[in-house]
């Protein structure tokens, strides 16, 4: 089978740069990108391509290049569902706030209505292609959807999981170092893993285009950020360690990642882990273990998460710690919101909830990042739901340039690693601020000799300064 046109359901983070890659290095394919988010639509056909929705490096020239010559987006969800041949679902899989499994299971309920809308608006058979993050045995309930509601038509369901890195997702597109396919081992089931496998040929080699069947190929998603999440723990648990000790967690992390065995990735110290997919997976895979009893399993993994919000606790008390055991009424700045450097992505990031832990000792937060708007910093904020929405801007307040952001302030702290931070005239923040000024690396970014020499007192993640 030999795929012409594609529709992609969901614009955001994984839909919106996986088919612009794809439209770029397969010109005969017509691919397109719907959502019924009319705004987020129109800023991925704006004129300004600094404005795209979704902030990742080269992002803009890919769009460029492919879009209104086989690249679409739009809100006629059914047009484009009713055109393709292979039907992308890439909507958001959130953990449930509400009901049975709720701050642990996924939330699936975009997923169900993907498939209705797909069984609704087809008139032949399609391949329906899991593309967002989903537990294990998804695709049997998407498959009872639209075996019981389409009209008589064949779906075929793969499970083709995202690896992507936020920062570097279009590189990671370009050069995969995997891509991975499940489906049926029926004749049909194989038919349609190849007419993928076709479409990732165009440009990745096909010793990297790895298929499976369809559960292998969701438990494998859930299981890769699993492990990595598991490292970015481990070392967070030594960091601690290391700061009452006197060593230092770069060198350590230095140490053990020379060792073949461990290697070097993933063994960076930091205020905790962010992101659409780490938290979101492993709590999935503690749901998925608890639900068929596997309480030791479930027992392991769920250990990563209670890690990981220890972290960023412990980060947020060394600040009360370090300004006499009361933030009360002063400004701390807070360089980074995005949970990671080159993405405008904030989910679960560390700054949401170091900020909340702060407001909730009634500290005024100041926050400058170069690529999160101030209507996303306040509704992170609001979905906590720990206060109001009138004392998140109470005490919460977004500056568009740094150095105003941190003047007048009892400290500064690093919650996003952006390249940028590093450059600043550190000279003439630390004459700007409240002395004794105090700076709080939760990245380990900065030059921290160097910023003692200035007059700073500074605190780092895993060293004992």
């Amino acid at each position: 089978m030999k795929i012409s046109k594609i529709c992609c359901i969901g614009a955001g983070y994984v839909g919106g740069p996986t088919m612009a890659v794809i439209a770029q290095k397969c010109p005969d394919i017509k691919v397109t990108v719907v959502d019924i988010n009319q705004a987020r639509i129109d800023a991925w056909n704006g004129e300004d391509l600094d404005k795209l929705p979704v902030y990742e490096p080269g992002l803009d020239k890919v769009v460029a290049e492919a879009r209104g010559r086989n690249l679409f987006f739009s809100t006629d969800v059914n047009k484009a569902i009713e055109e393709a041949e292979m039907v992308f679902i890439s909507v958001n899989t959130p953990t449930k706030t509400y009901g049975e499994g709720k701050g642990q299971a996924a939330d699936l309920k975009w997923v169900e209505l993907c498939a209705r809308q797909i069984a609704a608006a087809s008139t032949f058979d399609k391949i329906v292609v899991e593309k967002s993050t989903l537990p294990v045995r998804t695709a049997q309930a998407v498959k009872d959807i639209l075996d019981n509601t389409g009209n008589g038509l064949k779906f075929q369901i793969l499970s083709n999981p995202e690896f992507l890195a936020e920062g570097t997702a279009v590189e990671d597109l370009l050069h995969a170092d995997r891509v991975l396919i499940g489906g049926d081992s029926t004749p049909e089931g194989q038919e349609a893993i190849q007419a993928l496998v076709d479409v990732y040929a165009h440009w990745i080699p096909k010793d990297r285009i790895l298929t499976t069947n369809v559960w292998s190929s969701e438990l494998s998603k859930l299981t890769a950020n699993a492990f990595l999440a598991q490292r970015v723990s481990s070392i967070n648990a030594i960091s601690e360690l290391c700061e009452v000790t006197g060593a230092d967690v770069n060198e350590v992390a230095r140490a053990i990642g020379a060792d073949s065995r461990i290697g070097s990735k993933f063994l960076k110290a930091s205020v905790g882990f962010g992101g659409s997919c780490f938290q979101k997976d492993i709590l999935n895979m503690v749901y998925i273990s608890r639900s068929y009893g596997l309480h030791a399993v479930a027992d392991y993994w769920e250990q990563v998460i209670i890690m990981n919000d220890h972290q960023k606790a412990r980060f947020a008390k060394n600040i009360i710690k370090a300004l006499y055991n009361t933030v009360s009424g002063k400004k701390i700045t807070f360089f980074g919101w995005a949970f990671k450097k080159d993405t405008n992505d904030t989910r679960e990031s560390a700054a949401i909830y170091v900020a909340d832990h702060l407001v909730s000792e009634q500290a005024h937060i100041y926050v400058y990042d170069p690529k999160v708007s101030e209507e996303k910093i306040y509704a992170d904020l609001d979905y906590l739901n720990t206060r109001s929405s009138e004392e998140n801007r109470k005490y919460v307040t977004v500056i568009t340039d740094p150095y105003e952001a941190v003047a007048g302030a009892h400290a500064a702290a690093i919650l996003t690693e952006w390249d940028e931070f590093k450059e600043y005239d550190w000279s003439k923040i630390f004459n700007s601020m409240l002395q004794p000024a105090q700076v709080f690396d939760g990245r380990n970014i900065l030059p921290h000799e160097e910023l003692k020499k200035i007059g700073f007192r500074v605190q780092a993640i895993g060293k004992d300064i």
